[in-house]
């Protein structure tokens, strides 16, 4: 089903409403078969950018090209996409056949190839069963299957998701985001997918596109953009829970990286080159998994709460000078509200930030 030249490109693409900036300079390639996730906060602009895609909203300024034509000036008709809203906008009236069937109906698409397609979407999805019910005698979860088989019977160039899980509750979330990472493989058709849950990002994306107050603060693999944050504001916003940071009192080089002393006087080796660092008000960046509670550890606090996980504990703890940060434990911990902790800390996992939140990393 997949077609060939399905790339996207958005080239410097800007939005403003009134005298309000929405979005500035935005430039993406997406390829065709990928699927792209736009992550970010509420009101950082993925929803609208998903929008000028489609052509619900009109562009400010720049170029959308969709399969090497220019579409920003089209009709959303006009441009080969499909798209899956969070409120299923079924109508209530109709069958989910007819439903199914109405926007192909609209484009003269003869009865045979409706009746094929329907069939089609309707053996992908598990939804046989469902054809000749209305939107009111269906779960939650069988009206966005309905939504998601609306984009398939148009065999789109584009599908582009707004927010489609978020009305569902989270074991259906989770199997309906396991049905679209399925049905990605299967259809090989390029993907476009708008939230605010990171971990619908990390678990269907090949790439993430995170966004900040308008702008792309990173664009990569979920993996790298976990791994290897480009900003502070990406090390904080992926993870959960998010990365711990400890100030820098002190930096000088070691054999195998900077060696780093925390405001609290502790000392860490890490992997981050020393040369690619500037001298002064760095932020030691490390995630929870990499503090892990040992009699031996050198980063002490006291807890203040513990969250058992089931696979594992987190324990929240204070350091001498005030830092909150998080590890983890065995899953049954002796760790309470009040007692002494230490944590090992791995070091060649350790990232650092300067002052404007830049992230510097292990080489390579």
């Amino acid at each position: 089903m997949a077609k060939t030249d399905a790339g996207v490109s958005i080239r410097n693409v800007s939005k403003s409403f009134g005298a309000v900036e929405v979005l500035d300079d935005i430039s993406l390639g997406i390829d065709s078969g990928e699927f792209i996730v736009f992550l970010g906060a509420s009101g950082c602009g993925k929803s609208t950018l998903l929008r000028m895609i489609a052509g619900l909203e009109t562009v400010s300024g720049g170029e959308i090209w969709i399969g090497g034509r220019r579409v920003d000036q089209l009709a959303p008709g006009q441009r080969d996409v499909s798209m899956v809203f969070q409120s299923y906008a079924l109508y209530p009236h109709m069958s989910v056949r007819e439903n199914l069937a109405f926007g192909l109906v609209n484009v003269g698409t003869p009865k045979a190839e409706i009746a094929t397609r329907i069939a089609t979407a309707a053996r992908m999805l598990e939804m046989d069963h469902l054809l000749d019910r209305k939107p009111a005698q269906l779960s939650g979860g069988q009206r966005q299957r309905v939504a998601i088989g609306r984009a398939i019977v148009r065999e789109p160039k584009v599908f582009l998701f707004d927010e489609p899980l978020s009305n569902l509750d989270a074991g259906l979330r989770t199997r309906t985001r396991f049905e679209l990472s399925q049905l990605h493989d299967r259809l090989g058709a390029t993907m476009v997918f708008v939230t605010h849950d990171q971990i619908e990002a990390m678990t269907l994306a090949t790439r993430i596109v995170l966004l900040n107050k308008g702008r792309i603060e990173q664009v990569g693999a979920p993996m790298d953009i976990y791994a290897r944050p480009s900003t502070r504001y990406v090390a904080q916003f992926v993870g959960s829970p998010p990365m711990n940071f400890l100030p820098v009192a002190r930096i000088e080089s070691g054999s195998d990286g900077a060696i780093v002393t925390t405001g609290g006087g502790v000392g860490l080796q890490t992997s981050v080159p020393f040369d690619s660092l500037p001298g002064a008000n760095l932020t030691l960046g490390l995630r929870p998994e990499n503090l892990t509670a040992s009699p031996h550890g050198t980063l002490r606090g006291k807890v203040v709460t513990v969250e058992q996980m089931g696979d594992r504990s987190l324990v929240h703890a204070e350091l001498a000078d005030g830092t909150q940060v998080v590890g983890v434990d065995a899953p049954i911990t002796t760790a309470r509200g009040g007692s002494e902790i230490a944590f090992a800390v791995e070091g060649a996992k350790a990232m650092l930030f300067d002052e404007m939140g830049k992230g510097y990393h292990t080489a390579g």
